[in-house]
């Protein structure tokens, strides 16, 4: 399958972050984090991140995945059904999806606004939290991520290669933070989270349509 013309990109973080996401202006990768310690609450695992602090992306020499902010080339990811089950024994979050917001950014876009401000971006063809993975840094490789893998809703089960779930985890990094501004649209589950969502961006300067997505979640 050959990449989409205007390929989205999706990142997930809990409702309750959304205020200081707006009030900053930005989503901040997880070496700022850790130092400003925002309020809201914390959906990833601890290790993972800890471990993506030092992890080299290749194509950029001195960048961390760390130094990054992530998001997925779907939605619907695999980390969101491991939230959705909340029995994973590293995943100190067990509050499940419904809480959980999809913020879908544009990615040529995204990158057009990272060349202008120097901001350097990659994209993985597997999961960039893992210990070797491939990156890339020109969009003419897009045609290098198996696109097949990333929108298929079956990643796991008899008869689907591993390869299946680590392709459908590629990812795209952009350096430091990620504008507010490009957030075209948060998808959410229910009619309660995009009341939530409303009124917790009731005052932000930036307010992104909000959507009820239920095919984005489990």
């Amino acid at each position: 399958m050959p990449p989409p013309a205007r390929p989205k990109i999706y990142h997930i973080v809990h409702a309750d972050r959304l205020e200081s996401i707006s009030s900053d202006g930005c989503l901040w990768c997880d070496s700022v984090i850790v130092k400003r310690m925002p309020p809201g609450t914390t959906i990833g695992m601890n290790e993972i991140k800890r471990r993506r602090l030092n992890l080299p992306i290749t194509c950029h020499p001195n960048l961390h995945v760390g130094e990054c902010v992530p998001f997925y080339f779907c939605p619907r990811s695999i980390m969101l059904y491991l939230i959705h089950c909340a029995n994973h024994e590293e995943l100190a979050y067990r509050g499940g999806q419904a809480p959980i917001v999809h913020l879908e950014a544009d990615l040529l876009n995204t990158v057009e606004w990272a060349n202008q401000n120097d901001r350097r971006w990659a994209f993985t063809l597997s999961n960039a939290g893992a210990y070797y993975f491939e990156s890339r840094r020109d969009l003419a490789q897009l045609t290098d991520v198996d696109w097949n893998a990333v929108t298929t809703d079956r990643w796991a089960g008899n008869g689907v290669s591993r390869s299946v779930k680590e392709g459908k985890q590629a990812e795209f990094l952009l350096e430091h933070s990620f504008p507010w501004k490009l957030v075209e649209r948060i998808g959410v589950i229910s009619q309660a989270t995009a009341q939530q969502v409303a009124n917790i961006l009731r005052q932000a300067d930036y307010r992104p349509p909000v959507e009820i997505r239920r095919a984005w979640y489990y």
